[in-house]
Order: C-alpha cells, then structure tokens, then sequence
C-alpha cells in the first residue's frame, strides 16, 4: 500500500483504488508550508480525536472532496455544525464496512477536546481491514495493553504510532506496542512539529532497529510502499 505522510499525525492510504486520509492538520503546521492542501485529495477522512492538531483541516477538505468523515459521536456533531454532512459517528469496538474493507474504532489514552473548547468524546485509534493488507493507526495514545489485542486478532502490515513523548507514546514505549501489536514495520508520526516533541531521529531508527523492527520516518510530501 501507498503511504503518503502529510506532516504531524496527517497520512494518507491507498487502498482498494481509495484514498484513506488521517488526522488532516496541514494548513497550520510550518513545517507542511509546502504541501498545498487543496490536491490532498480524500474518499474516506478518519478522525481519532478533537484537538486542533488533527482535525484543522478536516472540514476544508471533506466539503470539497465529499469524502466520507468517520469519527466518535460528539465530533459528528461539531463537523455537522460546520456544515459536513457525510459523516459516520461511531465509537469505541464498532465496525464500519466500506468499499475499502473493514475499519474498526478501537481505544486510545488520551484527552480530547475540540477547537471551540467543548468536549470531544473520547479519543481513539483505528484498525483497517483490507485486501491489500490491514493496518493500524494509533493516535495520540499512551502504550496500552489494549493493544495486545490488536496482535492477537488482526495481522499488520504496518502501524501508524506517535513517538514525539511528551502527549504521546515516546520512541521506547512505540517499540513496544510494535511488539503487542505483532507489527515489523512502523510509520513514525506526531514528532518534531513542536520543541516538546522533537525526536533524535537516528536514535529512534536504531532503537527500532535494535528491537528487528523498522521505523519509517517519511519526510512531509513523500510517500512510502508498506
């Protein structure tokens, strides 16, 4: 599958001819000047909480795509004040078949609020099941033992795990939801956007590397196959 990294915690997955778009937040992170959100192009937008950092640009973009919006139910609600109306709300163990597969809301520790102050619902991440393989992304989360699961009853391709520390799982505790999760490959995200979640990245690829795992630390615009 084709993964393209948008900056912070913004990826998207190609997937069965559709284009799976996380956590947009591009516009208003610096370090992503260079990628004009207008071409980021979406069929499916995943949602895993209500912080600003990853739902900035989560409007602009479902009105012009029309790309389904899947989320927990208080988000549903704020995006359809904005004016979004083809939005699944969801929430923690649901499964929503779409042309792409499966998508399973799973659980992330984290907190949770939206940018005009309310509350967010509760935080989450996000299990994909399709032909070309299956995926997990974490979202902002601490390393859980729910994850374990996960391994025991989905095999991977790859995970999507934050490793900034700091509000988030840091590089060592992301080695070991990789182990949990029975998962080799990892796409580092939610790093290097602000000074409390700067990485040492050569430190982090040879702690994963130590662990006979491989982090892939994709630079904002770039794409990798998973």
């Amino acid at each position: 599958m084709k993964v393209t990294y948008y900056g912070h915690s913004c990826f998207a997955v190609e997937a069965a001819g559709r284009r799976l778009l996380f956590d947009p937040f591009v516009s208003a992170n610096e370090l992503a000047s260079g990628i004009d959100v207008e071409h980021i192009g979406a069929d499916y937008i995943f949602l895993s909480h209500g912080h600003a950092d990853h739902v900035a640009d989560a409007v602009a973009i479902a009105l012009w795509t029309k790309a389904q919006v899947l989320c927990n139910f208080e988000l549903s609600l704020w995006l359809a004040k904005q004016g979004v109306k083809n939005v699944l709300a969801m929430n923690h163990g649901g499964t929503a078949r779409l042309e792409v597969g499966k998508a399973k809301m799973v659980p992330a520790v984290h907190s949770s609020s939206l940018p005009d102050g309310s509350y967010g619902g509760n935080p989450c991440g996000w299990v994909i099941t399709a032909s070309e393989g299956n995926f997990y992304y974490a979202g902002d989360t601490a390393l859980t033992t729910d994850m374990k699961i996960i391994g025991e009853t989905t095999q991977l391709r790859f995970a999507a795990l934050p490793i900034g520390d700091t509000f988030t799982m840091g590089v060592d505790d992301a080695v070991v939801a990789a182990e949990w999760v029975g998962c080799s490959h990892v796409l580092g995200v939610h790093y290097d956007t602000s000074p409390p979640i700067r990485i040492d990245a050569r430190a982090a690829l040879e702690r994963f590397a130590r662990a006979g795992k491989t982090l892939h630390l994709v630079p904002i615009g770039g794409s990798v196959n998973l």
